[in-house]
């Protein structure tokens, strides 16, 4: 009895439908639940890991006419109107939207759908800073025994990268931002290309010689819980929360899908009650229903008051031209009085 059992479960996992879920590279969720969506509705889903959340929307664009997946997992506000001016997502209004929280809901047209929200922050290292100063303002970061300690993102593929690049021009304006970046270039800022190569590579509490790095809020309690018990309090902490980026992360049905209906039942599954209180431990991020519970590890990382919101009409109208100038003042060298003058 029980081969004959083990022969029809493998049958209908090969007659199974195929859902292709294009995620960034941090996605998570606990198998179990996984597991239990494809046995109760018979969609076998396959997750496609393209790197960071920049480079991910980016694959989606580029495949537009024949796209990769069916599902778009993990493009955030800073790129919202990337995907929404590729016009490579299909509107859907599934039924758990009226469970979500309504500052979250920034496309009217319902092509993204948020999944979670959480707040970009610079991470440090307490046992590298026990008995030495912690910057104290965000200016002092580009000074130079701060910034040659500083790992930071790529904006242009990166979207921590892009919320810290953001950060910088709502605190030192439009005309001071690229001053600032260029003190942080002369003082030695370290760029990586995306939030894994920075925080498992760079970072001095991973093994790296960084012990600043751009990440979230909610990293510090990921230590603790990670840690099987060998901290009882976070090995990190946040700095600055003036500088703190808020972020929301969006999930979308990707036109010329042929699983339309399973793509809607995936959104819906993922928007459940079940799915948003496993989101927390495993991407560290804030689910968007109002009535999921916080794990109590989320006690260490309070969000921090009068993060960042940038309007979205704003971010849309700039983003491009402020990674451009990055890249030529960061990346290329170029000196911050020539790139404005360029804007004229």
């Amino acid at each position: 009895m029980r081969k004959i059992l083990a022969a029809l479960a493998f049958l209908t996992l090969g007659l199974a439908q195929e859902l292709v879920v294009l995620t960034h590279s941090s996605f998570s969720l606990d198998k179990a639940l996984i597991a239990r969506f494809q046995e109760e509705t018979g969609i076998r889903l396959r997750f496609l890991k393209g790197g960071d959340a920049g480079e991910t929307l980016n694959k989606a664009i580029l495949s537009k006419g024949a796209p990769i997946a069916d599902v778009l997992y993990g493009f955030d506000n800073t790129f919202l109107s990337r995907a929404l001016e590729a016009d490579i997502l299909l509107p859907y209004v599934s039924p758990e939207i009226r469970n979500l929280r309504s500052e979250l809901l920034l496309d009217p047209s319902f092509r993204a759908i948020p999944v979670d929200y959480g707040f970009v922050s610079l991470n440090y290292d307490r046992a590298y800073f026990r008995g030495k100063a912690l910057p104290q303002k965000p200016e002092d970061l580009a000074r130079p025994e701060y910034a040659r300690l500083l790992v930071v993102q790529n904006p242009a593929t990166s979207s921590p990268g892009l919320a810290f690049l953001m950060a910088t021009v709502a605190r030192f304006g439009e005309d001071g931002y690229l001053d600032f970046w260029a003190r942080l270039r002369d003082g030695g800022v370290r760029v990586a290309k995306g939030w894994s190569e920075a925080y498992y590579t760079h970072f001095t509490l991973h093994g790296g010689d960084r012990p600043l790095v751009v990440s979230y809020t909610t990293s510090p309690a990921a230590e603790v819980y990670y840690s099987e018990g060998k901290y009882k309090e976070p090995p990190t902490g946040n700095l600055f929360p003036e500088l703190a980026f808020f972020q929301v992360e969006f999930v979308g049905i990707l036109k010329g899908t042929k699983n339309l209906e399973a793509a809607r039942r995936f959104v819906d599954w993922l928007l459940s009650r079940p799915v948003q209180e496993n989101i927390p431990t495993e991407m560290w991020v804030y689910p968007a229903r109002r009535d999921a519970r916080l794990p109590e590890v989320f006690r260490f990382t309070p969000p921090p008051p009068g993060a960042v919101r940038l309007d979205p009409a704003r971010m849309a109208a700039n983003r491009e031209r402020w990674i451009e100038e990055w890249t030529r003042v960061v990346l290329q060298g170029q000196d911050p009085e020539a790139v404005r003058a360029g804007r004229r």
